[in-house]
């Protein structure tokens, strides 16, 4: 009877093999398919990220557009400041508290030592735009 149940017992482990192996066939193919489509998708990220990268080498960052704009809508000219300092009659501390800064920046500015910050050249700007009697008017004199 011993023989028999070897037997029983070895036919048992047989099948059980067979049926595990043809089942983990399957999900052998199906890791080995996953895993090729995961290469292939990270190489097309590879491929499009490069593409970015080219495409943003060509356009210029909006950030700097829009200094570069503000920067060329008020520009400084040390020889215009002086002509309109003098027309406008005012001495370099008269002129310097209209714009709110310092005589001797005043100076320093029309000698060409040193150029306006561009926080200070919205308030130049603005005294272009005023008349003799409006910076005068302003000042208290």
């Amino acid at each position: 009877m011993t023989t028999f149940v070897n037997q029983l017992k070895s036919e048992i482990a047989r099948i059980a093999k067979k049926e595990i192996r043809a089942e983990t066939q399957q999900l052998k193919k199906a890791s080995a398919q996953y895993r090729s489509d995961i290469a292939a998708l990270k190489r097309h990220i590879v491929a499009l990220e490069a593409t970015v990268k080219k495409l943003s080498k060509g356009q210029p960052k909006p950030v700097l557009k829009v200094e570069k704009e503000s920067a060329t809508a008020l520009r400084f000219r040390a020889g215009g400041f002086a002509t309109l300092r003098k027309k406008l009659d005012l001495s370099a501390e008269q002129m310097g508290k209209l714009i709110g800064v310092s005589a001797q920046s005043v100076y320093h500015w029309e000698a060409e030592k040193s150029r306006p910050r561009t926080s200070q050249l919205p308030s130049i700007a603005a005294a272009r735009k005023l008349t003799k009697k409006e910076a005068w008017a302003k000042l208290g004199l």
